[in-house]
Formats: structure tokens, C-alpha cells, sequence
């Protein structure tokens, strides 16, 4: 495609990202299109679409959004799509972020609230996590806590693992408090609002903590929502849809392992088939995805559209 330049629409289905992502790309980070054609919308080049490739992995492999863009913007020559350019700084490439010495578990990039949760991991000092994530939530919200303070610790903690595989103590007691602190966040739409949206692991799925970041950001936002956790088998989740009937529905995936797209059609041809059907995590591909699926691109976006969906069904109709 050296020649061709693309619409955000098509853009957005080769990298398997919503046009939304794109514009929030576009405006927050400055990757947007660079043909401009007076008289028509601009277009995206081959190199504006390497650059957002090398966005889309980054951001897919735990480097938060903003060091990702960082990368992808002063990336001389963008490799081609899906590859990370040669020079990438090790703490942005995938599997190959600085170890930082014997058993540290690597953050990256990370700031220095990432860095102490990463040194209490080590420690197993459950208070010292509980107080960090608490500290976080507090001052920043459930979207930043994650994007910024948590992931790139339970990423490093995973990189650890699998070069290693040891670091499992550490994984369960941070998952563990975690979990804890996402449910102590306030569930301002769960006692008198109606749950619009259903979570749910994919049928074999059992990593659930961003599952959990999801419900904890949506309570926050003050949206009610039925959590059904690990490893739903497809036809228990259509099952919940026709007793429910909620407006959308989350399925996660970790891996490629429990990314099935079935479980994706039985859902949409349910009898109550919802409004908006999200398959979330790294696991989906898009290009495997039944049409009307829609794949977020982070816990940001995937915010964004639930509560978009329930903004829209408490519009008065007749207008």
C-alpha cells in the first residue's frame, strides 16, 4: 500500500480499533492522518499506519497509551505494520523490558508509584499494596489507577514468570489485593439504577482482573452492571442475556486459547441479543470477530461505550 491512503474507517478495521480510538489517538497523542487533499478529509498514509500499528502493540503488550504514542511519534522510519521499529528503547519493547536487577519485576517506563507497588510485590507486604492502590484510586480514578499504577506491574510481574517461572506467591497475593481495592470503590449506580451491562470471562477464561477494573470503573461512573466472572460457558451467558436483557455485554479474553468466536455468535443471534456486544482483551483478534462485535482498544474506551449505550436508552424517544 505504498501509494494508498486510507479513511479512518478503513484505518480503524485493518488495526481492528473503533474510528473513537482513532480520533482519541488523533487528539490526545497526535497520530493523526497527514494527507490533506483541500476540499476533503484527511487520509492516512502508509506511514501514519505503521505508526498506529506500533500504537496498537505497545499499548496491547501493557506500555501505557502515552509512552506508546511517545514511541510511535518519534519512530524516524515506522517499520512495517505490527512490527515494533528497530532502536525501540527496551522498556517499550514487547518481552524485552529491563529486568532492573535479580528479581525485580520490570515496569518499564512506569512512574515512581508503579515502582514502590512493584518493590511491596517483592516484599509480599500486602498493606503496602493495599495502601499504594487505595492512595491511586483515590487521586486518580479507576482508569489511570489501572492504566498506570497496576498494569504495567502485573504485566512486568507476567514477564517475570514466564522467563522465569517463579513470582506465582506474588501474582496471587497482588491480584488478590487488587481485587480487594476494586471493591471498595463506591457503587454509586448499583443500588438504584437498572444493571445495563453484563461482564463475563470467555467459557475457559480465567483471568478476571480486568474484568474487575472494568466493573469498579463503570461503578464509579455510576453505572450498574452484573458481574459473572470466570470462565462462563456460552450457553450459561446467553442464558443470563434472555433473563436479564441488558443493554451490552462484555466478554473477556486473555488468550487466544479461550477467544473462540463462536461464543460471539451464539451470543448475538440470542433471543434478547443486546444492544452492543464487546469482546475485550488481548485474546480477540479482530479479524476473527462476527460483525456487530466491537473489540475496545483499552479499559478507557471500553468505559466509553457502555456508558454511551446507557446515555442513549434514557433519551426520550419522540423527539
Amino acid at each position: 500500500m505504498a501509494d494508498e491512503a486510507l479513511s479512518a474507517g478503513a484505518v480503524a478495521r485493518r488495526l481492528g480499533v473503533a474510528v473513537t480510538t482513532l480520533r482519541t489517538w488523533h487528539q490526545r497523542y497526535g497520530l493523526g492522518p497527514s494527507q490533506h487533499v483541500p476540499g476533503h478529509h484527511r487520509r492516512y498514509t502508509a506511514a501514519d499506519l505503521a505508526r498506529l500499528e506500533t500504537m496498537r502493540k505497545l499499548t496491547a503488550e501493557g506500555v501505557t497509551p502515552a509512552e506508546a504514542a511517545r514511541w510511535a511519534r518519534q519512530a524516524p522510519t515506522p517499520g512495517p505494520a505490527g512490527e515494533v521499529p528497530p532502536g525501540a528503547p527496551a522498556e517499550v519493547r514487547p518481552g524485552g523490558v529491563r529486568d532492573g536487577g535479580g528479581q525485580a519485576i520490570p515496569v518499564g517506563r512506569a512512574g515512581p508509584a508503579a515502582r514502590g507497588l512493584a518493590r511491596a510485590a517483592m516484599r509480599l507486604d500486602s498493606v503496602a499494596i493495599g495502601e499504594a492502590i487505595a492512595r491511586s484510586l483515590a487521586a486518580d480514578g479507576v482508569v489511570t489507577t489501572w492504566d498506570e499504577l497496576l498494569r504495567p506491574v502485573l504485566v512486568g510481574i507476567g514477564e517475570r514468570h514466564a522467563a522465569t517461572a517463579g513470582l506465582i506467591e506474588v501474582e496471587h497475593l497482588v491480584s488478590r489485593c487488587v481485587s480487594e481495592a476494586f471493591a471498595t470503590v463506591p457503587r454509586a449506580g448499583t443500588a438504584t439504577g437498572p444493571a445495563r451491562i453484563l461482564l463475563s470471562c470467555a467459557d475457559e477464561e480465567q483471568h478476571t482482573l480486568p474484568l474487575e477494573a472494568l466493573a469498579a470503573a463503570l461503578a464509579e461512573a455510576g453505572m450498574a452492571y452484573r458481574m459473572l466472572g470466570a470462565r462462563v460457558p456460552a450457553a450459561a451467558l446467553v442464558e443470563a442475556v434472555n433473563r436479564t436483557g441488558p443493554a451490552a455485554v462484555v466478554v473477556w479474553s486473555h488468550t487466544r486459547a479461550t477467544a473462540d468466536p463462536a461464543q460471539l455468535t451464539v451470543l448475538l443471534a440470542s433471543p434478547r441479543r443486546p444492544l452492543l456486544v464487546l469482546a475485550a482483551g488481548p485474546g480477540w483478534w479482530a479479524d476473527s470477530l462476527p460483525a456487530g462485535v466491537v473489540r475496545p482498544v483499552d479499559l478507557a474506551e471500553a468505559v466509553s461505550l457502555a456508558l454511551a449505550v446507557r446515555d442513549s436508552l434514557s433519551r426520550p424517544t419522540g423527539d
